[in-house]
Order: C-alpha cells, then sequence, then structure tokens
C-alpha cells in the first residue's frame, strides 16, 4: 500500500474499536467485516478480534490475503452473502457509500443482522446528507521508483448522492501516467438511517466521528461522519442515545 501503510491505517480504527468495547455488553472476540476492500482495517482489527473479511472485489481480496495472512477472506455481495454464522461484531466501516438506493442500504444492513449475535455489535460508519460538505484531497506516496499523487474532489450531485472524482497521477521511473476515475456514493439523511435502523429493533448510539481526514484535505474542507453502535436484542426496545463526539477525534 503506497499511499496509506497498514500502521496509518491504526488512527482511522483505534476509534472504531474503542466504540466497540465501550458499548458491548461482554468482550467480543469475532467481527465479520463487510466490504474489507484491501485488508487496510484488518489490520488493527485483528489486534482485538478474529476477523472474517468479505468484499466483492477478488482483486482486493488479493491484496487483503497478502496483507492479513491470519485473516479469513471471502468473495461475496455484503447485500445478500450467507456465511452460515454468526459474529460479536459486524462492521462496514468504508464501503456503506456504494449502497446508492434505500433498497440496497435496506438488504445490506438486514444482510449484517442476520449475521450477528443477540447482544452483538452492529457498527457503521456514513456521511450524513444533513451536514456533508464539498471537499478536496490530495494523497502522496512513494515507494522504490514509483510516486503516486491522487486528488479527490467530492461535490454533491443529487438529494441522495455525491460524485468522488479521483484523479491519479502515477510516475514509474519517472515516466508518468494520468488516471481518472468517478464514483457515484449514496448520502441519506439521519431520519433515513434512523428509520432503517429501527426496523431491525436495534438499540442505537450515534457518535460523531471527526477530523479522521483532516491531515489530506486541501484549505478548510470539512469532512464530518457519524458512527452507529447498533446492538441486537431479543425485544423492541429501540432508542437513539444522546450524540457523542469520538474522544480520538475531538
Amino acid at each position: 500500500m503506497i499511499i496509506t501503510s497498514p500502521k496509518e491505517y491504526e488512527k482511522e480504527v483505534k476509534p472504531l474499536c474503542k466504540a466497540i468495547l465501550d458499548n458491548s455488553k461482554t468482550k467480543p472476540s469475532t467481527l465479520l467485516h463487510l466490504g474489507c476492500g484491501a485488508g487496510g482495517y484488518d489490520y488493527t482489527f485483528k489486534k482485538y478480534f478474529k476477523v472474517t473479511g468479505v468484499d466483492i472485489s477478488k482483486s482486493m481480496l488479493k491484496v487483503a490475503k497478502q496483507l492479513n495472512k491470519d485473516v479469513k477472506y471471502i468473495h461475496g455481495d455484503m447485500r445478500n452473502i450467507n456465511l452460515k454464522s454468526k459474529f460479536d461484531v459486524v462492521a462496514i466501516p468504508d464501503s456503506l457509500g456504494y449502497m446508492t438506493t434505500i433498497q440496497d442500504l435496506r438488504k445490506t444492513i438486514n444482510n449484517a443482522c442476520n449475521h450477528l449475535n443477540i447482544d452483538g455489535i452492529l457498527l457503521l460508519v456514513a456521511h450524513m446528507r444533513d451536514n456533508f460538505k464539498e471537499n478536496n484531497f490530495v494523497y502522496t506516496g512513494k515507494s522504490k521508483d514509483i510516486e503516486i499523487t491522487i486528488f479527490e474532489n467530492n461535490f454533491i450531485t443529487g438529494k441522495n448522492s455525491y460524485e468522488a472524482t479521483i484523479i491519479y497521477l502515477i510516475r514509474r521511473k519517472r515516466k508518468l501516467k494520468t488516471y481518472i476515475d468517478t464514483h457515484t456514493i449514496g448520502l441519506f439523511d439521519l431520519k433515513t438511517w434512523q428509520d432503517l435502523l429501527k426496523e431491525k429493533d436495534l438499540k442505537i448510539n450515534k457518535i460523531n466521528l471527526n477530523n479522521i481526514y483532516e491531515r489530506y484535505m486541501l484549505k478548510d474542507g470539512e469532512y464530518p461522519q457519524v458512527i452507529f453502535i447498533c446492538k441486537k436484542q431479543n425485544q423492541d426496545n429501540n432508542s437513539l442515545q444522546p450524540t457523542k463526539t469520538c474522544g480520538f477525534c475531538g
């Protein structure tokens, strides 16, 4: 990982692990990471839990397996994969944005809950349409004869979506190649999230997650996120606890 090393991901993952442990009735031991990508988060998750990762991209899983040889990785779609097992924690910290419709978001939440033990923790990290800011990022990295600079522009394009346009400047042995990639990312308001989570009879705690990516942002941009820590219950006992701010993030 040229841009961000696995150790760099610890700054992002430690607040998530703290939120899980602070809200767990008993110490959780197993974690299912849906949308695990190239395994950067799992490098830290595995220090706290026995991790199983799922991703729809076979190429991403290949990288993840090389990085985390002690993690079990499975190819599949987080909306409908059935592992026929349950976990103390199900985490989706970095891929919910690819759910661009309420229907797909509901399927993902439902499937995550189907893999969760009673009193288990569902962790979701999301942007809120209510306070999302258009912004710009720049990332750089170097490894041997490869230098990479990435520019990312996030621009709101609709009621429930924004467009992430990413420009890659890749120099290999000083020769430059340029690539442009554009992603449509789902962006839903707080009420939509609350309604979907309450459909599953979850006890909900909402934590503000700020300043995690501040070091990559251009000018005075903002990139507010929310951690939803949800506990699976036997009975209907929904509640949205008072909003907190993540202690790691200020």
